[in-house]
């Protein structure tokens, strides 16, 4: 007992001189509580299991600039100190609904690079917005009444806390420049590498872990730095015989009974927008199904799934080979200027083909028009270009052929010349709302009842939008046809990603595994008129979207060097399929792998998974670094 009293003796003068300093700087406490529940909220809502919120990165990094703009507020005088104080809360509330609401519909956090590509979703802002968590904005109201309640209470204020907003600013920029001391090391080189806190702060190459190991402030400004100010690497030695070793290696791949079957026939690839494998049936896409009957089909597909701009991705990896870098953030659209010398178009130019691409947007979308020009198309067509609609009726994909100019784009070719279309579909876009976009469209094209299209759901709005493109390429099919075409012409189908952007994801629940990436499987398969060509047959290899091109190039007999791709030729008897996605996790088949673990599927031996993850990290590493540094480019 009289430990305790002499040790509350001691404590005295300290606990006045705490009490002291609260009450002088109370005002900025009161004032850094929204920017605090701002971030803390975020990474609570974003259900990431990888980095806890109780850790001290990246509370360290919030706290920080909470200190920069705190103090920066109260080292303001009236008028201006209140803008600066409403400036600063609304820029927060910004970073934190956005982020949130992005968020909420496609599970990753949102990267400034995306602002590039506003517009291709600028017409479904208000139905992301209506359909994010109801939290996000429970959350933002609280916080605004909380804020406003310290705005009031700061206007009593009548002494400033720091003398010198210089100082305030000095001690953030010593103190963020030693910050990441904090995470500790990480080894560069280790192939797991993803999951290290310190590699993971230093790349900031996924938006979901950034955010989680740095705050939503931090992860801002650094991925900001990251994606528009950082200087230009130039590529080590190490990385650029790392890619020499790979490029100047023998080539793998054998010819084999697939070998040719198609050589000199016409090629379309037919990009189906959103035809998740249960939405391809019988029932709503009977063309597409039956086609899929009398194809060689790859039943075990997935599309890579990046959080952004994931229809182009597709584009970019079948016209290329390649994929989204992994290993840090950008956008595939933006590589318009990298060397690409072994690209889908200019393989199939180099064999006597035409090669144009087709899709109802503009060709600025994507930058479309000009990476499809750098990857060695003769023309992207894009029909509300050539076009002009008085309203929305482009969107439907019936348009796509029964649009007179389009329809002999495509099939009008000089007697005997070998020609490859690119055809992207859209329809199947959200949102799945009976009384928006193409759904209303179709719905009151079908329905001639208002209680008939108002009890539709999401899931009959996706029938309807599916049906919509099977009618576009039954079209297709007859124009074909009519042409003495079909016979002659190979249809290489797939689609770009699976439904994510579905609002009510129990629809995926009752289809396909979702507690995973292998919900990202999507139809491909690949048709010929000439049903003496080959046997249609189920292949169950593995496969993805980077898989494509080399496979469609060895049935075509088109030769290639298969070093060039980060993909094989699916039809290959020796090839190990597998399927990687953009959190490094792994499927072969049997067994899907995650952190180095069994999460589905088979069990595998230590060893197997070390073998298989090595190999999955070389791809990756030679993708990114190919792109990063324009290797074909460089090395000629």
């Amino acid at each position: 007992m009289k430990f305790l009293k002499n040790l509350k003796k001691k404590a005295e003068p300290f606990m006045e001189k705490a009490k002291k300093f609260t009450f002088k700087y109370r005002y900025g406490f009161y004032a850094a509580i929204p920017y605090f529940l701002m971030d803390l909220v975020t990474r609570i809502l974003g259900h990431i299991d990888y980095y806890p919120v109780f850790f001290p990165m990246p509370n360290l990094f919030t706290f920080l600039w909470i200190f920069l703009f705190v103090g920066i507020i109260i080292n303001l005088k009236g008028i201006f100190e209140m803008l600066a104080y409403w400036i600063f809360f609304f820029f927060a509330m910004f970073l934190y609904l956005v982020n949130n609401i992005y968020f909420s519909m496609t599970k990753y956090y949102f990267s400034p690079n995306l602002l590039e590509s506003t517009g291709e979703g600028k017409d479904y802002v208000m139905d992301t917005i209506l359909g994010a968590n109801k939290l996000i904005y429970v959350f933002a109201v609280i916080i605004f009444i909380i804020a406003l309640v310290v705005f009031i209470k700061m206007r009593k204020r009548t002494q400033f806390h720091f003398k010198k907003m210089g100082k305030v600013i000095v001690i953030f920029i010593l103190l963020h420049a030693i910050m990441p001391l904090f995470y500790g090391s990480g080894n560069e080189l280790e192939w797991k590498n993803f999951k290290n806190d310190r590699v993971v702060y230093n790349h900031f190459n996924e938006p979901n872990k950034s955010m989680k190991v740095a705050g939503l402030y931090e992860y801002t400004a650094r991925s900001f730095y990251i994606e528009f100010l950082k200087p230009e690497e130039k590529i080590s030695k190490k990385d650029k015989d790392f890619l020499d070793e790979i490029y100047t290696a023998d080539d793998p791949h054998t010819p084999n009974d697939y070998t040719g079957i198609f050589e000199g026939k016409n090629v379309i690839f037919l990009q189906l927008e959103g035809m998740d494998n249960w939405a391809l049936n019988e029932k709503h896409t009977p063309t597409l199904y039956h086609l899929m009957q009398d194809s060689i089909n790859f039943t075990d597909h997935y599309s890579l799934y990046t959080g952004g701009g994931s229809t182009f991705n597709s584009e970019f990896a079948v016209n290329t080979g390649f994929t989204t870098p992994i290993s840090y953030i950008e956008n595939v659209y933006n590589y318009n200027k990298n060397t690409f010398p072994y690209t889908m178009p200019k393989l199939f130019k180099e064999a006597g083909y035409s090669v144009n691409a087709f899709h109802m947007n503009s060709g600025e979308f994507y930058s479309r028009a000009i990476n499809y020009e750098s990857w060695g198309y003769d023309n992207y067509y894009g029909l509300i270009d050539i076009v002009d609609y008085k309203d929305d009726k482009y969107e439907l994909d019936r348009e796509l052929i029964a649009n007179n100019t389009f329809e002999k784009l495509m099939f009008d070719h000089k007697p005997g010349e070998k020609f490859v279309d690119y055809i992207i579909s859209y329809t199947p876009h959200t949102p799945f709302n009976p009384h928006k976009a193409t759904s209303k469209m179709l719905a009151e094209e079908k329905y001639s009842l208002k209680t008939q299209i108002d009890a539709l759901t999401e899931e009959d709005c996706v029938n309807l939008c599916v049906e919509e493109t099977d009618k576009m390429v039954s079209m297709m099919i007859e124009r074909l046809k009519e042409r003495n075409l079909l016979e002659n012409t190979v249809i290489v189908a797939y689609a770009d990603h699976y439904l994510y952007t579905l609002k009510d994801k129990s629809i995926l629940d009752k289809y396909k595994v979702t507690s995973n990436n292998l919900i990202n499987n999507t139809p491909l398969f690949i048709y010929c008129g000439d049903k003496e060509a080959y046997q249609p047959t189920d292949i169950q290899t593995t496969t993805m979207q980077i898989d494509i091109l080399p496979t469609v190039l060895n049935l075509f007999g088109i030769k290639y060097n298969s070093n060039n791709y980060l993909g094989t030729d699916a039809l290959d008897p020796n090839r190990k399929g597998y399927a990687f996605f953009s959190d490094y996790s792994w499927y072969n088949g049997k067994s899907y792998v995650e952190n180095n673990k069994v999460t589905y599927g088979e069990s595998m031996k230590n060893s197997d998974i070390k073998e298989t993850s090595d190999l999955i990290h070389k791809i990756i590493r030679k993708n990114d670094l190919t792109l990063k540094f324009d290797y074909f480019s460089s090395s000629k």
